[in-house]
């Protein structure tokens, strides 16, 4: 195209735009309303969950991250903040309150407050002040929405409502003994109290609520690290990991089961060919097959493996590993059967199965046609559609091959296009499949079509469109 403006290319209309391409409303599309909609409109920040007991390094190893994330907008919430206020009665009996255990801690001012930062609301923190033992004392904390959020204290993990916000968990795992010496040295230096009261504190309160209420949330961690700060390798694999995650489309940053292939100007291209009304059927038709064959080669790549050697032409000995045997395909009719050749090309002889689903009248019913392998409950399976709109079909078909026996962890759904809306039920209902997929969309319209959408893609692929 040279230099030239987009605009000398296209000619303005009120349809609907990819990338500079023009493309008409579709005219026809197999319409779903979705059970639930979703506000796509704000920027999903990445949010860690640091936990552990007192003194674990928790601290430490959130300076570390965000010291390191130093590109990125980042700020850190403490769970320290939001200690209730103790009342009159309890502060003369301040040394028998257990700051350690969860109703010390107001959950609700805490849930508010992360609510509002996913959404894109600026929020004031208070400061817990330990003489007075109330938040009143200094000026609230103004925190702005950012790109990451470290959400660090040693009960985070233990209400599954503040557990749900998280898109990683981190548990830092330091000795008990290292831990003591380090509280030791805190409170006698820092807090001005006698060793005699520290120990008292231990044995009566940390200890208990350590191993009752903090240690039980270790099995919610993705990630456990021990020694804490001192673990610089863990640290700096946790912040390639964040920094990748970051450049993801904000849908993936919610659900780790989700996978879109890396876009390229090839995949760009392509994407702009098949999306555009005015490619004719044989151009869209080898586009879309070359783009359904990257998706199918990218969704094998998710499958186990074992390891195998053998034996070059020269000689030697080359390790590599051996692809997972049992397998099977299942295609939504009818548009799914258009991904078919793709998996028959990267897997020789496998098994496709059948299912159809069709919308009945008004009241939302489906009727579910299928004819799958009969071993199927043994099989890893890759469900093929190549379009994940409102995601009440893909339910559809999951649900069906769960009660054929499929273990959920086994099921592998690959698209081409996947709208917000339909990940977002998917992956709630099915946290354990996986979906592939090659680009995501903006979201539904009014009318619950994909947008900026294909068309209607069984149609355009097979040639039965109006014209």
């Amino acid at each position: 195209m040279g230099s030239k403006p987009v605009e000398d290319l296209i000619q303005a209309s009120s349809g609907v735009h990819y990338s500079g391409f023009h493309l008409e409303e579709p005219r026809t599309s197999e319409i779903e309303k979705p059970t639930t909609s979703v506000d796509e409109s704000v920027q999903q920040p990445f949010v860690i969950g640091v936990a552990g007991g007192a003194a674990s390094g928790k601290a430490t190893v959130c300076d570390l991250i965000i010291d390191q994330l130093h590109d990125q907008r980042v700020v850190l919430v403490n769970q320290d903040s939001f200690y209730h206020n103790l009342t009159p009665e309890e502060l003369t009996k301040v040394h028998e309150y257990n700051f350690d255990h969860p109703d010390a801690f107001d959950m609700e001012q805490l849930l508010c407050v992360m609510e509002k930062l996913k959404h894109g609301q600026a929020v004031d923190i208070p400061k817990y002040d330990y003489k007075s033992y109330t938040n009143d004392v200094f000026p609230l904390r103004r925190v702005n929405p950012s790109d990451v959020i470290i959400l660090e204290g040693i009960l985070i993990f233990h209400d599954p409502r503040v557990r749900d916000l998280m898109s990683m968990k981190i548990f830092v795992d330091t000795d008990a003994d290292v831990r003591l010496a380090r509280r030791i040295r805190r409170d006698t230096v820092e807090k001005n109290r006698d060793i005699t009261t520290v120990l008292d504190q231990y044995s009566k309160f940390v200890k208990p609520a350590f191993d009752d209420f903090i240690l039980p949330t270790k099995k919610y961690a993705d990630i456990i690290i021990p020694r804490g700060g001192d673990n610089h390798v863990a640290i700096d694999l946790i912040v390639q990991h964040i920094r990748m995650k970051l450049g993801q489309h904000d849908i993936c940053k919610i659900y780790p089961n989700l996978y879109v292939i890396q876009s390229t100007f090839q995949i760009r291209g392509m994407h702009t060919l098949i999306r555009d009304a005015q490619t004719e059927k044989h151009d869209f038709v080898f586009y879309a097959d070359r783009l359904i064959r990257l998706v199918v080669e990218h969704g094998l790549g998710h499958l186990p493996f074992t390891e195998k050697q053998v034996i070059t032409p020269t000689g030697s000995v080359y390790s590599g590993v051996d692809f997972c045997k049992r397998l099977c395909g299942v295609s939504v009719i009818r548009s799914g059967e258009s991904m078919e050749n793709a998996l028959r090309a990267c897997c020789k002889g496998i098994k496709i199965g059948k299912i159809l689903i069709h919308r009945e009248g008004d009241n939302g019913q489906q009727l579910i046609y299928e004819k799958l392998p009969e071993d199927i409950a043994q099989r890893h399976v890759l469900l093929l559609d190549p379009i994940l709109g409102t995601g009440n079909s893909a339910v559809q078909a999951i649900s069906l091959l769960l009660k054929k026996g499929v273990p959920e962890s086994n099921i592998l759904f690959l698209n081409l296009i996947s709208a917000p809306q339909g990940v977002h039920i998917v992956c709630k209902r099915f946290p354990r499949i996986k979906i592939v997929t090659s680009e995501i969309e903006n979201g539904l319209n009014e009318e619950f079509r994909v947008i900026p959408g294909m068309g209607e893609f069984g149609d355009r692929y097979f040639g039965t469109d109006d014209d």
